[in-house]
């Protein structure tokens, strides 16, 4: 029997909710037909906010978005988008973004996007006919600078649309033997080590292709090694879905997102959920029942039922849902005895990313933009050509809830220094860059930290410097202590936003088996964690969360799963009664070499 969700979320999907006596035409813009040159941006609905499409031409204006609906009645209707000045809060006026409607192929004279409110808020277009029957939108940048827009509305009368409720049925229920949320690098490894294992896995993931930040649409590589310790042959999978070239803020094709897709798509075993988001989770008795998925575009709701699920969202979002026990920020000194700890706790973290390059190309221009950040100079702006992994920042603010700020910071950041080095810097320095153009911004954050689920052990740096042994070792943790914070001289001239960080010299850990008690939840009995939000003090997530290592976490857990399974049990019992069983897996490993 289906059950019922309630969308407290804005408008549900195209469709109407009555007002002042009338009823409005709503589309939600993620349902278009036809996205032209802007991209649906899914990232942010973890902090509410529903997918919407955005004009990423670095400058350039993209392709008009289209689609058709249906009006019942034609007539003179008010028209409205629900869209945000992104560079308000920083720059008030005049703002970034800008774009136009077309209804029935006439273009409303009024640019949005631009004004107002730095948060969500609707915007009169103006005004148009509608035919009875089918008429058509469609979406027109202007000036190419990450205009949004998330749902258009045509009304009756001058009231500005109302947030509404809706209740959303469950359209489809499918159940597996494991579900794994999160299709980044350590939830790729641990549905193929679970799929290759015997199970009937699911692998959902809320982005169009897999891989997380190792993907085209982030583009960092996979650091860390593979191959040591008792283990060796766990790292197997890793080393066959990462790319042959490692490479930060390259070419898409140097990430091979068909490479992972391939590798996930040959398991028979294996059922593949792209573009789905996770909006809720049944629990019964401190277990996992089901999750739900919204998909991005449709907005079908698929409920996906199993004994046991894998957190490897990053954010440790199933987990939060469940009601996992979690923590977030840096623990105190004397909670853990780290020297790296600071004094008081506090909510900090490590920052995110944008990653950029240029290229040399003849047709370079970039306009001067009026809304660029004031305090960038010849002293302070970053004369490069490309982004690096110390672009980074946010590590003051909730990685979860302020996701898009944070992402929309980077992004005027970047521009910012752009414009700087192209237009306004002295002339030598826009000498060099007069045959440079901006080839490659993503909008996709890059995130490092935020929330890290709880385990039976929480492992510390001084764990992992001590090289303390665990009798329940699994994979193997190499990378240092490597907790980045923002620059000091930065620091001092973008007071409270900084956007270059520097890593001091962290201490070299050689290669550390990490506990299986860290891998699954402490308080939810059927929850495995694999990646950066598994259990981990703050000071050692800054040697774990590199990919390797994660991708690694979700070998032994997919493993586990397979376990479990044989002896109807959870995870923890795995690790009580059946470690030795477990520890037979880990030598032979989820390879393909295995498999076969």
């Amino acid at each position: 029997m289906f059950m019922k969700l309630t969308a407290i979320l804005l408008l549900g999907l195209a469709g109407a909710c009555a007002f002042g006596g009338q009823r409005p035409i709503k589309i939600e813009c993620e349902t278009f037909e036809n996205l032209g040159g802007w991209v649906l941006d899914t990232q942010f609905q973890t902090s509410g906010q529903t997918p919407y499409l955005l004009a990423h031409g670095l400058g350039r204006p993209v392709a008009d978005a289209e689609t058709r609906f249906e009006s019942k009645n034609g007539g003179v209707f008010n028209v409205w988008v629900r869209t945000k000045n992104w560079v308000g809060r920083w720059i008030p006026s005049p703002g970034a973004g800008r774009f136009k409607l077309r209804v029935n192929g006439i273009m409303l004279p009024i640019e949005l996007g631009a004004k107002g409110s730095c948060e969500w808020h609707w915007e009169r277009a103006g005004s148009a006919k509608l035919d009875s029957g089918m008429n058509s939108v469609a979406l027109h940048d202007v000036d190419g600078f990450d205009g949004r827009c998330d749902a258009v509305a045509f009304t009756m009368d001058d009231s500005e649309p109302l947030e509404c409720a809706s209740a959303d049925e469950i359209s489809e229920s499918r159940d597996f033997e494991l579900v794994v949320v999160g299709g980044g690098i350590s939830g790729i490894c641990a549905a193929i080590a679970a799929a290759r294992s015997g199970l009937r896995v699911a692998l959902i993931e809320g982005r169009p292709v897999l891989g997380g930040n190792n993907s085209s649409e982030v583009r960092i590589g996979i650091s860390g090694k593979s191959g040591l310790a008792t283990y060796p042959r766990i790292g197997d999978v890793v080393n066959e879905i990462a790319p042959k070239i490692w490479g930060l803020a390259q070419p898409a094709s140097i990430y091979e997102d068909e490479r992972k897709r391939d590798v996930v798509t040959a398991e028979t075993n294996l059922s593949v959920f792209v573009n789905t988001h996770i909006i809720a989770v049944e629990c019964r008795n401190g277990r996992i029942a089901a999750v739900t998925g919204r998909d991005s575009r449709s907005g079908h709701l698929v409920r996906f039922a199993a004994p046991l699920f894998v957190d490897a969202t990053g954010d440790g979002t199933v987990g939060f849902l469940a009601g996992a026990d979690f923590r977030y920020g840096r623990e105190s000194r004397a909670d853990t005895g780290e020297p790296k700890a600071p004094v008081s706790a506090d909510r900090t973290v490590l920052g995110a990313t944008v990653q950029w390059y240029s290229v040399a190309s003849e047709d370079s221009e970039f306009p001067d933009i009026p809304w660029a950040l004031p305090t960038l100079d010849d002293a302070s702006c970053r004369v490069v050509e490309r982004g690096e992994w110390n672009w980074e920042t946010g590590m003051e603010r909730d990685m979860i809830s302020e996701a898009e700020r944070i992402r929309d910071y980077m992004l005027l950041v970047i521009y910012s220094n752009w414009n700087w080095l192209k237009n306004r810097s002295r002339s030598e320095i826009r000498e060099r860059f007069s045959n440079r153009s901006l080839e490659w911004v993503g909008y996709q954050l890059g995130k490092r930290e935020s929330r890290r689920l709880e385990g039976d052990v929480v492992l510390s740096g001084n764990d992992l410097v001590s090289g303390r042994e665990f009798p329940d070792g699994t994979c193997a943790a190499t990378w240092p202590l490597d907790l980045h914070e923002p620059a000091p001289t930065h620091t001092e001239v973008f007071k409270g936003e900084p956007f270059i960080s520097h890593s001091p010299q962290g201490a070299e850990i050689g290669t550390r088996p990490i506990p299986y008690r860290c891998l699954y939840s402490r308080n939810i009995d059927n929850l495995f964690m694999a990646g950066r939000c598994a259990s981990f003090t703050h000071v050692a997530h800054g040697s774990i969360r590199v990919m390797r290592t994660c991708g690694m976490m979700g070998e032994v857990v997919g493993l586990a799963a397979a376990v479990c399974r044989r002896h109807a049990c959870g995870p923890r019992e795995v690790g009580l009664r059946h470690f030795e069983e477990l520890r037979k897996l880990l030598r032979s490993g989820a390879g393909a070499a295995r498999a076969r």
